[in-house]
């Protein structure tokens, strides 16, 4: 994988600032959830949306169908992410942009 990757984090709908590494991880990390998941082959853009443990995924536009049990691993697999970075308290929402180029 060579592609530039832009990410945005929002905790509780506030944004987050990330260094170069998290950035890179967290981009990472949401494209291997989303690209697992079934129906899912090329990505370009990914929007990850997650309140109150309601996982709602959309990858290049289109929202992605989820069960109950890939809801709630993407979104412990997030929150445990998200919840050691620097500043972050209770996590109530998250949302996430991947943008692939």
């Amino acid at each position: 994988m060579n592609e530039i990757l832009k990410m945005k984090l929002f905790v509780n709908k506030e944004s987050v600032e990330l260094n170069p590494f998290v950035m890179e991880y967290l981009a990472r990390i949401s494209i291997g959830i989303v690209s697992s998941l079934k129906g899912v082959d090329y990505i370009r853009t990914i929007e990850i949306h997650d309140e109150h443990n309601d996982v709602k995924i959309k990858v290049n536009g289109e929202e992605v169908s989820l069960t109950p049990f890939p809801v709630k691993v993407i979104s412990s697999t997030l929150h445990g992410v998200v919840s050691t970075l620097k500043g972050i308290g209770d996590i109530v929402s998250l949302h996430i942009d991947v943008e692939a180029k």
